[in-house]
């Protein structure tokens, strides 16, 4: 009767140790799925930022008589100031790090919009150097929220 418990014993204490291991296991993984997915949220941030970068480059580059920042995000989507449809952007791109297509705007001295940057303030930047040369201000920010994506002529 004696071994039979001590038996059950060895392997109730097996399972609970081939539970902590799978739990261990789990969480690393846990781990290394959310830093991937930062990683990838950071990537597309970079993207959508880019693209609304250009778009604000282009819209003031048009100006014909003056070169004035656009108003408001809308104005990339459609420039009022020529008979022909323009477009800078097809849509407001969403906030990577928030989910929002709420951004943060960086005003030009004419109160328009020289730059977005991301709203979500709490998170610790992954990325910190090699940016592309029209990104290099970025360099050495340590939170996402840090990222201004604008243009300023030469």
């Amino acid at each position: 009767m004696r071994a039979g418990k001590h038996e059950q014993g060895i392997a109730y204490l097996a399972l609970l140790i081939a539970i902590a291991v799978i739990g261990v296991g789990i969480a690393a993984a846990g781990v290394v799925w959310s830093e991937a997915s930062q990683r990838e949220k950071e990537r597309e941030l970079l993207f959508v930022g880019e693209q609304f970068r250009r778009a604000i480059q282009q819209y003031y580059e048009s100006g014909v008589l003056e070169k004035k920042y656009p108003p408001t995000l809308d104005a990339l989507l459609q420039d009022s100031r020529f008979p022909a449809t323009r477009r800078y952007l097809r849509r407001i791109y969403r906030d990577p790090m928030s989910g929002t297509a709420q951004w943060g705007l960086l005003r030009a001295p004419d109160g328009g919009i020289m730059g977005v940057f991301s709203l979500h303030d709490d998170v610790v930047a992954w990325k910190r150097a090699n940016f592309s040369q029209q990104l290099a201000g970025l360099e050495g920010k340590t939170r996402t929220s840090e990222w201004v994506f604008s243009y300023v002529p030469k």
